[in-house]
């Protein structure tokens, strides 16, 4: 039997992307999303993060993708440079594997190695016992807010749960100017 392996993500994966997602936004209440996005938006989305150098990952076996994880923009101010939002998907027959776990391990390993400062989970239904609300429990991650009835999905409301988690010092020290959103940041000025 053949192990997970975990790689940076190439276009080569964004048929199976697309298709994890669009179960996700069908199935499910992580994405907020009512239509899943083609897989043209899907590829648009995927270029522009890896164009702005955030971390979009993947984990396959047997060179079937399982689950996939990015880092993106948390919001567009330059203030919040120093800041990335989390995102994870995984197949519905790779859940319960963890797949989500390797993901968000080495989705943080890479997020600190670009410089960031703070990772945001903004988990849609956020019950404290859901799958993704654990995760991010378990990786260290802690609550950082609700917003209750925020989203209305499968005939529901539903709750969006902020986690957060510091690296690389959080706002304990001042920003690294060899940092990736640091270089960006100067570059644009």
């Amino acid at each position: 039997m053949s192990s997970i392996t975990l790689r940076a993500a190439t276009s080569a994966d964004l048929d199976r992307i697309t298709e994890i997602y669009a179960d996700a936004v069908t199935n499910g209440t992580a994405s907020y999303e009512l239509d899943p996005p083609s897989r043209i938006e899907m590829g648009a989305r995927f270029d522009s993060l890896v164009a702005g150098g955030f971390p979009y990952l993947v984990a396959e076996k047997g060179g079937i993708v399982l689950g996939y994880a990015y880092a993106g923009a948390f919001r567009p101010r330059s203030a919040y440079r120093f800041v990335v939002e989390d995102s994870v998907y995984v197949a519905p027959d790779a859940k319960g594997q963890g797949v989500g776990l390797l993901l968000m391990q080495r989705l943080i390993e890479a997020a600190k190695a670009a410089g960031f400062r703070q990772i945001i989970a903004v988990i849609g239904d956020g019950r404290p016992d859901s799958a993704s609300v654990r995760l991010h429990e378990k990786l260290g991650f802690h609550h950082s807010g609700r917003l209750e009835g925020s989203g209305y999905k499968h005939g529901r409301w539903l709750d969006t749960m902020f986690m957060q988690l510091p690296i690389n010092g959080g706002a304990s020290v001042p920003p690294d100017p060899q940092s990736l959103p640091e270089r960006k940041f100067r570059k644009q000025k």
